[in-house]
Order: structure tokens, then C-alpha cells, then sequence
């Protein structure tokens, strides 16, 4: 659907030429929900606004459904960002409209009648859930509603893929939420392959099928998103997957801990898949003679399945130990020794 050949994007700079993008190769399949996850000047932005040649490519092609968006202009550029829609942080709406004639704007534009339009915006309202405030202002939404009328309004010329552009960094996190679970229904509904770019490892997690991760203009890693949290191998990575697996008050919980029994072993447990729903800790308990204390745990669902961690003391002989982290380890349950008292 979506092929990213050596694409690389330069801006001149007093200091020279700034690579903001650099040798990306890509392919994002159709239906897929794909993600982009990076740190403020990654160049994830830069790369999402070459979808739609809001910037164009210094080197390398892009092609989209079999159109080399790269390299064409005038009146097919036009078309073909048609069937390319976008959604953005700050929503990007006409304040003099109310939420109908907002999403009917690239309607009127496309030169569509009005019987239809009003046909096609019902449509809409009913989809993103906006019924009972079709004549209300921007100004009289909230941020989650804002960003509804922003997604119908996008979706209104029936595009083929939806760019999101950290639609979701400006609402908090309930919000964030349910307008995550908005985007996977509509891609389940009308097969559409929507490509989002974020900082937040929590709006991955929650609905995409494959992430790639951006450093420096580069993509450092790719793959399935449970995969990468299985084994992430770069470090930027690592801390990504962190935002969801670790949460802040774990490091605090072990240090309390060891100071509070001052034998054993702490460990950490990751759990994907089926693993998830294992009754481990049961199993311990009655296997061997240690006494277990869980200090933090979290099951997380991605599109893929569940994937888990759980931050565990062990205490007991050192022969004890080593048996039960092999008994965890036979039960294809991942498990690293992260303190010892």
C-alpha cells in the first residue's frame, strides 16, 4: 500500500545541510494500523508530512497504492491527497463553523451537491459519535470532540489512508483512550490503513499492528508491536517500552523492599501471550520452599495478544532460587535478575 524507498529529507541551515530524515526504508501494508514512535526532533514529523507532500522528498520515492506521490504535481498531487487525510494535534478546525459545515468543508471543495453532502456528513456524525451537537462550535467542544469533528472531516472524501499527526498528544488520558478505540473501529469498518506518529509507547501498545522507532532521522528499529516489547534491542527503545512496562514507582518499591529485607532476590518477569494467563506464582508457591512477595505487576493488551510484566522478591536458599528460575524460565515466561540483596 505504502512503500518508503531511501527516503532521506535535507534543510539548509546556516551550519549546512540539515538531514531531518535520513535513508528510511519502508513498506506499511494495506489495513494496517502503523506507528512511528520517536523523541521531539526524531524527524517523525517531517516524515509523515511526505505522505501527503506537505514536504517532498530530498532523495528516494514514496509510493501510495501505486502512485508515486514523490515525484507528481498539479492536479493529480491534487487527487491523489484525497484519498490521503490527516488529523492533528491542535485540530486544525474552522472556528466560524459549526462541527456540520466543518466536516462538510472538504466536501463543498470536492464540488459534491448538497443532498449528498448532508447524506455523507450524517453518515459521519453517526460514526465518530458526535450525534446532538452537529450545530454546536468548535468552541463549544471539548478537546476529545474536537478531534472527532477532525477525524470525520478527514474521512469525508473516503480516503485510503488516514495520517495522524500525535493526535492524541493534547487530550488527556481518558480521552486519549477513546479516541484510540475511535480509530480502531473505523479501520475495522472501512479496511483503513492509518499511519500515526507519536512519543507515547501507551497509544502503540493500544492499537497499532507493527511500530517503527526513530532516532536522529533514522529508523533504528522495526517490527511487530509485540515483539518490540518482548525484546527490544536498541536503547531508545528499551526506554519506550519502559513507559508502559515500569512505571515510575517501581525503582522506589524495590529500594524499600531490599531495605526492608535485606536476603533474597528480586526479579523481573515478562510475560507475552498465552504465558499472560498462566497461573506462574501459584505454581511457585507450591513447588518450592520460598517465600514470594510481588512488588508491581501489569498486564497490557496489544492488537497481537497480552503482554505482561511482574516485579518479584524471592527469598529462600540460593539452590531454591535457581530452581525456581528455571522452572519460570521452562514455562516460556522471560525472567531477569534485576537486584540482590
Amino acid at each position: 500500500m505504502i512503500s518508503i524507498k531511501n527516503v532521506s529529507k535535507l534543510f539548509p541551515s546556516k551550519q549546512g545541510a540539515l538531514k531531518a530524515v535520513e535513508d528510511v526504508n519502508l513498506t506499511i501494508n494495506e489495513g494496517e494500523i502503523f506507528g512511528v514512535i520517536g523523541y521531539s526532533g526524531a524527524g517523525k514529523s517531517t516524515l509523515i508530512r511526505m505522505l501527503n507532500r506537505l514536504e517532498t522528498p530530498s532523495e528516494g520515492s514514496i509510493t501510495i497504492g501505486g502512485r508515486e506521490i514523490s515525484k507528481i504535481k498539479g492536479s493529480e498531487l491534487r487527487k491523489a491527497r484525497m484519498e490521503i487525510a490527516m488529523i492533528f494535534q491542535h485540530f486544525n478546525l474552522l472556528w466560524s463553523r459549526t462541527v456540520r459545515e466543518n466536516i462538510s468543508f472538504p466536501l463543498e471543495i470536492a464540488g459534491v451537491s448538497g443532498t449528498e453532502r448532508k447524506k455523507r456528513v450524517d453518515e459521519l456524525i453517526k460514526l465518530v459519535g458526535l450525534e446532538g451537537r452537529e450545530n454546536a462550535y468548535p468552541s463549544q467542544l471539548s478537546g476529545g470532540q474536537k478531534q472527532r469533528v477532525g477525524i470525520a472531516r478527514a474521512l469525508a472524501n473516503n480516503p485510503k489512508v488516514l495520517l495522524c499527526d500525535e493526535a492524541t498528544s493534547a487530550l488527556d488520558p481518558q480521552t486519549t483512550d477513546s479516541i484510540l478505540d475511535l480509530l480502531v473501529d473505523i479501520n475495522k469498518r472501512l479496511g483503513l490503513t492509518i499511519v500515526l506518529i507519536t512519543h507515547e509507547m501507551h497509544v502503540i501498545r493500544k492499537i497499532c499492528h507493527r511500530v517503527a522507532v526513530m532516532e536522529s532521522g533514522r529508523i533504528v528499529e522495526l517490527g511487530p508491536v509485540l515483539d518490540v516489547f518482548r525484546n527490544p534491542k536498541q536503547p531508545i527503545t528499551k526506554r519506550f517500552v519502559q513507559q508502559v512496562t515500569e512505571p515510575e514507582e517501581t525503582k522506589e518499591t524495590i529500594e524499600h523492599l531490599l531495605e526492608q529485607y535485606p536476603s533474597g532476590t528480586v526479579i523481573q518477569l515478562t510475560f507475552v501471550g498465552e504465558s499472560a494467563e498462566q497461573p506462574l506464582i501459584t505454581n511457585l508457591v507450591r513447588q518450592y520452599d520460598l517465600t514470594i512477595n510481588i512488588l508491581q505487576g501489569k498486564i497490557s493488551k496489544t492488537q497481537s495478544g497480552s503482554y505482561g510484566t511482574l516485579f518479584v522478591h524471592l527469598d529462600g536458599t540460593d539452590e531454591e532460587v535457581e530452581k525456581a528460575l528455571e522452572f519460570i524460565r521452562s514455562q516460556q515466561v522471560g525472567v531477569e535478575v534485576i537486584a540482590n540483596a
